[in-house]
């Protein structure tokens, strides 16, 4: 790009900041009108909450304001890739996005979008297009050279469906040829998706691998999403929770993503978690305890209370034969008389401040919210930033920070 060009693009940051999801939410309704077989890659929820629109406003700013320095945003380029690849996109499409996000941009803006500030921000989205394919090329490759690996949409059994808690069942998915399974790092996701009927159309969703590698198998153990007035209920798993029984054949993505357990690490480690964020820590704490790791592990996790806690027998065993395990629990409401370690309202680290450890590794998984109380308290206690770690469930962005 010339200096002129990053110029221009740089001088749209002002109104992205003002306009940016009308400018993305005008995008995605032209593209997915213009092109619908597109429909079967994005999740219609977060397009119907604005989650989508908003991740990606908050994208395209990022990119803007780094234009400059595109390295800067490597972290967040590597978290995007790991997505995309777990929803199959392909650099074909890129295209297509960039047709309609330039179209968008010039009907948007009307005569704001002079000829050379559409042509600016051309070969910008086309600079960022080859980064991103290109990243996402490298997992493709290193996905697929895996034992067990392969690229796209591979199809899997049902082979058990268990009840783990009022609201989260697990899936015990094999592949359908009997081969088998990719390696993963604790904490990755992997892609299943399902058509839904009154949709029309096929719908991707990832979930947390809530299992050690094993070579067989993997498991995912998924909430009933029953919605709300911000969001409706759950698609799929509504349809896994009521519709898919084992025998189904469901069409899965490899693992991906890159919130995982630094497994070279020895230092103590701090799992905190609220409702279905604890699943990928179960994959990680099952990992520990596979390999005979020994080092210190503190679980913490909140929910609403008993009858919609997961895994708390599971937890209570693995932390058993670990040796070197505390565990709290957290219930908005505590109805029964229960162990101690129990503790009612939401997770309050300062009510566990014994069980905090100023090298531990802190690993966050939850609502953005819950996810934001913690880490800003832990950053006000003195951990660094680095040796807190966190995911929350939705869209990826560039955003950093």
């Amino acid at each position: 790009m010339t200096n002129e060009q990053k110029d221009l693009v740089k001088a749209t940051v002002p109104v992205l900041k003002a306009n940016g999801v009308a400018l993305t939410t005008y995008f995605y309704n032209r593209m997915l009108t213009k092109n619908p077989e597109l429909r079967n890659v994005f999740n219609s929820a977060n397009q119907h909450s604005g989650a989508q629109p908003t991740a990606l406003a908050m994208a395209v700013l990022a990119y803007a304001e780094h234009i400059d320095n595109p390295q800067v945003l490597s972290h967040a380029v590597n978290r995007i890739a790991n997505k995309h690849v777990s929803l199959d996109v392909r650099p074909e499409q890129y295209a297509i996005v960039g047709k309609h996000l330039l179209a968008s941009i010039s009907e948007v803006l009307g005569e704001a979008a002079t000829p050379e500030l559409i042509d600016a921000w051309l070969v910008a989205y086309q600079q960022l297009a080859g980064i991103m394919s290109g990243a996402e090329a490298d997992l493709y490759s290193q996905s697929a050279a895996k034992e067990g690996g392969w690229s796209g949409w591979r199809p899997f059994v049902v082979k058990q469906k268990v009840q783990e808690s009022q609201e989260i069942t697990s899936f015990y998915l094999h592949p359908y040829d009997q081969g088998k399974v990719a390696g993963f790092i604790p904490g990755q996701y992997i892609t299943v998706r399902l058509f839904v009927p009154e949709l029309n159309v096929f719908q991707p969703r990832q979930y947390s691998i809530s299992c050690a590698p094993n070579g067989e198998y993997y498991r995912i153990s998924v909430k009933k999403e029953h919605g709300n007035q911000q969001r409706p209920e759950g698609y799929v798993s509504n349809l896994l929770h009521n519709s898919i029984q084992q025998g189904a054949m469901i069409e899965v993505a490899a693992p991906s993503g890159d919130f995982v357990l630094d497994i070279e690490n020895t230092n103590p480690v701090i799992f905190i978690s609220g409702g279905v964020g604890l699943t990928p820590f179960i994959s990680m704490l099952d990992y520990l305890i596979s390999v005979g790791n020994k080092r210190p592990v503190t679980w913490i996790h909140g929910c609403r209370g008993y009858r919609v806690h997961a895994f708390k027998d599971l937890v209570r065993e693995l932390g058993e034969k670990h040796g070197t395990m505390s565990v709290h629990t957290f219930y908005d409401k505590i109805e029964q008389q229960i162990e101690d370690g129990y503790y009612e309202g939401f997770v309050d680290l300062s009510k566990v401040q014994q069980a905090m450890q100023p090298d531990a590794q802190y690993y966050i998984c939850g609502p953005g919210a819950f996810i934001k109380k913690h880490f800003d308290y832990l950053s006000a206690q003195g951990v660094a930033r680095e040796a807190i770690h966190f995911e929350e469930f939705g869209p990826a962005t560039l955003a950093v920070g």
